[in-house]
């Protein structure tokens, strides 16, 4: 399957769930804007999320994705089929333990996650215990979510799992539309949304198994070399995505130490760089990772190295232009998107901040998930779990240095300047290695890049107006103005690379 039309496939089902992610937040903005009740259920979705990354997305994937290519290239479907029942059946015995020990100890998690409520806001803290009961199964839902994802891009059906988080977005705005009032606190309504929308993606990713003969069969096998093989991979995988995921829960920690609505401004403004990080570098991560590991299991090191090169350049190419239009356009887009009803004025200045400072770290933010897959398709977790130490010490010691004097934006920087840090040792031990060898042409590449970005830098810029005209707009000249903008960016920049002899045909040779 040519590459660039299975990253276009996974970036429209992606782009189409980050549209209606926005749909949710913006209402989520509305109804219940930034405060006492958003910071704790921001706290309580935020901690399954975490377990989800370990379990699923993180550390279950790394491993299991490299294990299942070869699997499918080399032993044939029954064996293929077999494996996948055993593993889903011991990852979904383990997941019901964690997920009942998260219940059960909701109060000590939420005090760990927010012990800054434990005084200054009581009634934060046991909303986030009650939360966290409802959201916990979530974890076991949505991890088997993972595993069914995992399944359906080995065997290149991209589209089932990119669309798959749209029906999450869906229970939120259903809820918050229609059944928040008859919720006490209403916005109790969202963790019963995020329980539902568990259910919902399952259910859907389950014919798409069927349809390729790969719905799990109950089998428990502890003896199994497969099953073993990667549970000795996710070993190193675990320790490593909990690194990762244990720098963001001490940013909570800081958050609730600091002014109220901290959280959700956090929050807020990462949604926004969710956008570009989820159509780039997710979309690159998830077709990368089966195609690396087909390379290493045929042995074709120069088809693994010149794939790498390919999505080095298409993030760089895609992801330098997103950080610079979400600088350059942070006020457009917060006040575009959230500022409304309880969403207030200096919600959005806090938003802003935030947003400006993580866009520093965009790139960093999606090279690693580019260059990270280059590693576990070697089935080589441990180098990435090296650097990922290293990054959250860096990370913490910059939280230490910032957090006094830019509060909660600093939190946001130190997490994007750590992504950078993580993202550059990557390349490093890459380049190393030996691994990969980056192919001619990238000077004049750097060059073109650089010279369309400062060009369009300077249209949005001019073209954007002053924050006063965006905060008292309303909503639909808004939305109107915003997309122009967008239109105008895209336009310049493509533009700009096209004058510049920069041509798509090349990226599409690349990937074929």
């Amino acid at each position: 399957m040519n590459l660039l039309k299975a990253l276009a496939a996974v970036g429209s089902m992606t782009f189409v769930s980050r549209i209606l992610g926005f749909v949710r937040d913006t209402l989520i903005a509305r109804v219940f804007g930034a405060g006492v009740y958003t910071d704790a259920f921001f706290v309580a979705f935020k901690i399954p999320n975490l377990l989800r990354r370990l379990f699923a997305e993180g550390a279950f994937s790394q491993a299991f994705v490299p294990v299942l290519a070869e699997y499918k290239n080399r032993r044939g479907h029954e064996a293929t089929q077999d494996l996948v029942s055993k593993v889903a059946t011991l990852l979904g015995l383990v997941l019901m333990l964690v997920t009942a020990l998260g219940m059960l100890a909701a109060p000590l998690i939420a005090y760990i996650s927010a012990p800054g409520w434990a005084h200054s806001e009581p009634e934060s803290l046991a909303l986030t215990i009650d939360m966290l009961r409802v959201i916990f199964p979530y974890i076991l839902l949505i991890s088997l979510v993972s595993l069914a994802g995992g399944v359906l891009n080995t065997y290149s059906r991209f589209s089932v799992p990119a669309f798959t988080p749209v029906w999450l977005n869906l229970a939120f705005i259903i809820a918050a539309l229609f059944f928040a009032p008859y919720f006490d606190p209403p916005i109790m309504v969202l963790a019963w949304a995020v329980f539902a929308g568990g259910l919902l993606q399952l259910g859907f990713q389950l014919p798409f198994l069927c349809k390729i003969g790969m719905l799990p069969r109950l089998r428990l096998d502890l003896h199994d070399e497969g099953v073993w093989r990667i549970l000795r991979l996710m070993g190193p995988a675990v320790f490593g995505v909990s690194i990762a995921q244990l720098s963001l829960l001490i940013n909570t920690i800081f958050a609730s130490f600091l002014e109220s609505g901290s959280v959700s401004w956090l929050y807020y403004a990462d949604r926004l760089m969710e956008f570009p990080t989820g159509l780039l570098g997710v979309a690159l991560g998830t077709i990368l990772l089966p195609s690396l590991s087909k390379s290493v299991a045929d042995k074709a090191e120069h088809e693994y190295s010149s794939l790498l090169d390919w999505g080095l350049r298409l993030t760089l190419m895609l992801a330098l232009p997103a950080a610079v239009a979400l600088a350059v356009l942070s006020v457009p887009l917060v006040t575009s998107l959230f500022h409304y009803g309880a969403f207030a004025e200096h919600d959005v200045w806090m938003t802003r901040q935030a947003l400006m400072a993580y866009s520093l770290g965009l790139l960093g933010l999606i090279l690693v998930k580019v260059l990270a897959p280059a590693f576990y398709a070697r089935q080589n977790v441990k180098t990435p779990v090296k650097i990922a130490l290293f990054t959250l010490l860096a990370t913490q010691l910059m939280n230490l240095l910032f957090v006094g004097w830019l509060h909660h934006a600093g939190l946001a920087l130190a997490i994007g300047l750590g992504a950078c840090i993580n993202a550059s040792l990557l390349y490093y031990y890459l380049r190393r290695a030996g691994t990969y060898q980056p192919l001619p042409g990238w000077a004049a590449f750097l060059l073109r890049v650089l010279l369309a970005l400062i060009l369009m830098g300077l249209a949005l810029w001019f073209a954007a107006g002053t924050s006063a005209s965006w905060l008292h707009a309303d909503l639909w000249h808004k939305l109107l103005k915003l997309s122009g903008l967008v239109a105008l960016g895209v336009l310049v920049y493509f533009g700009s690379l096209w004058v510049l002899g920069l041509r798509i045909h090349d990226f599409i040779k690349r990937a074929a």
